[in-house]
């Protein structure tokens, strides 16, 4: 199925001001159908959740529609999907959660190819428990992880593996599966970062491998949230600090405080925008997300073939950093002689948005010796081939 580009990015008010965004990985641009269901969730009627009036009724509504999509979305049971304020945020809850179960002589393995937010919360805990970090390396000149290096990090006294499924900044997918089932041989659980890999794949949790997969829905056309998916059996066993009133069932035992029903309507959205996207009969929401996400799928990646032979073209002017065989449609770039927020802004002058930093991947720099800041190009599925053109045509005027 071929997506029809036109009719897809006149969903997208903001595009309707002539700007070229190329910085999906930290966020897309957001469709008017999440916006209406937003204001239609906060103008409701709306009150806390409940089982007597329209407004209770709407709340309930709000949160089983919502945990719905996400089981469809990552292939999970509905009680096993959590919402946060962000990735970052349930993964510091997680971490503490799961670190009160370990003790001194413990090991966690992180990897250098993750955004801190699957590292720094990982690496406080086990400070804070006696337990000590092992590392997956990257191998410099393939910007992989080295698997040699995550076997000999793992032992019996691993309690959890902490891996993306795809480097925000170089576009990196490790095999996850790989890695879960080499976990799950010595009795660790597998927390996985699926923020970025969200963003641009059909997801399915338990076929990864994944305990716990995390995942962010502005990422793929969504309002600012995060989603954590597990297995319900597996939450069951976590016991976090709470309120005494507040309920203990799984997963509302995660969710602190009143939820935001207006946001939990919109990551929804998103779920359903990308679904009608398949214009078939099929008969799930889940397989019209399948042909629907290997569609958009096929588009990004002709577009990242465009750029990528536009920049070979540029020679030596521009260095590109990712190399991994498998990876998203994100290429971290420097360029000869020229700082990289300086292109950032020559860029932005063009109505060509492509940020320049680090991307709170500190150790993917730090373990490639990368120049802080780089210039990464995310393409997104509102992206045309015009657009590359442009932003081609912005650097080389610049180099």
């Amino acid at each position: 199925m071929a997506i029809d580009l036109t009719a897809l990015r006149a969903h997208f008010p903001s595009l309707d001001h002539g700007l070229a965004f190329f910085d999906g990985p930290g966020g897309t641009q957001t469709p008017r159908p999440v916006a209406d269901a937003i204001a239609a969730t906060l103008t409701g009627p709306l009150s806390n959740r409940g089982t007597v009036s329209p407004s209770e009724l709407n709340a309930e509504r709000a949160v089983a529609d919502f945990r719905a999509a996400y089981a469809d979305l990552l292939n999970v049971p509905t009680d096993g999907v959590v919402h946060g304020r962000s990735a970052t945020q349930l993964t510091y809850d997680f971490s503490r959660h799961l670190a009160k179960s370990w003790k001194a002589g413990d090991e966690i393995v992180l990897s250098r190819l993750d955004h801190d937010c699957n590292v720094r919360p990982w690496i406080q805990a086990a400070e804070r428990a006696g337990v000590t970090v092992r590392w997956i390396e990257i191998d410099s000149e393939t910007a992989e992880l080295d698997l040699d290096s995550f076997e000999r990090a793992l032992s019996p006294r691993t309690r959890l593996v902490a891996v993306t499924a795809a480097s925000n900044v170089l576009g990196t997918k490790p095999p996850v599966r790989r890695i879960a089932d080499l976990a799950h041989e010595v009795g660790a659980l597998v927390y996985v970062d699926g923020v970025h890999y969200a963003a641009h794949h059909r997801v399915d949790v338990p076929a990864l491998g994944a305990d716990l997969f995390v995942c962010s829905p502005y990422k793929f056309l969504g309002p600012h949230c995060g989603v954590l998916a597990g297995a319900p059996a597996l939450l069951e066993t976590l016991r976090p600090d709470k309120l005494l009133p507040s309920p203990d069932t799984v997963p509302e035992r995660f969710e602190f405080g009143t939820l935001p029903y207006e946001i939990l309507a919109g990551a929804t959205a998103a779920v359903d925008f990308l679904a009608a996207l398949d214009p078939g009969t099929r008969a799930t929401r889940r397989e019209r997300l399948a042909h629907a996400l290997g569609s958009l799928h096929e588009h990004e990646q002709a577009l990242r073939t465009r750029l990528e032979e536009g920049l070979r073209a540029l020679d030596d002017a521009v260095t590109v950093h990712s190399r991994a065989a498998d990876r998203t449609p994100t290429l971290l770039m420097t360029l000869e002689g020229r700082d990289a927020r300086e292109a950032q802004v020559h860029l932005a002058a063009r109505g060509v948005l492509a940020p320049a930093g680090s991307f709170y991947a500190y150790e993917p720099f730090a373990a490639l010796k990368l120049e802080d800041p780089a210039l990464r190009v995310g393409l997104a599925p509102y992206n045309t081939a015009d657009e590359v053109d442009r932003l081609l045509d912005g650097l080389s005027s610049l180099l």
